[in-house]
């Protein structure tokens, strides 16, 4: 004999899970400006950023830069996505989270500070999407 249960959520589950969406879209969004920048100076004058001589992941910084930028700005796009409460949005907002901590994991050497704050902020942009569960 098999039973079936239906849950019901309160009104409290579902604004927090409304609440970390929001947050998450707020982060990505932010971190998405930050690599924006980031991607915007190292094209523009890569000077600023230390050279390391001896780093396994050797690339040169004008790339970097390139991929930093398109990387902010697909994250700022995605953040509009996860404004709408869109699925899409979710999915995709975690893969581009994972790409951008691998891209900062990677220019580490290269700026340190900002590529660890970077990497913790889509951090809690991956756990903000993954934590809550939808409503089915």
């Amino acid at each position: 004999m098999a039973t079936t249960t239906t849950h019901r959520h309160s009104g409290t589950a579902e604004a927090t899970a409304g609440g970390l969406t929001v947050f998450a879209a707020v982060l990505l969004f932010i971190a998405g400006v930050l690599d924006l920048f980031r991607g915007i100076m190292a094209i523009a004058n890569d000077d600023v950023f230390v050279n390391t001589p001896n780093y396994v992941f050797k690339f040169d910084l004008t790339s970097w830069g390139w991929i930093q930028l398109v990387l902010g700005v697909i994250a700022m796009s995605v953040s509009a996505g996860l404004f709408a409460r869109a699925t899409w949005a979710r999915v995709v907002g975690v893969g581009i989270a994972g790409l951008a901590i691998i891209a900062n994991f990677l220019s580490i050497p290269y700026y340190p500070v900002w590529s660890l704050t970077l990497i913790a902020m889509y951090a809690f942009v991956i756990w903000g999407l993954c934590v809550v569960r939808r409503e089915r």
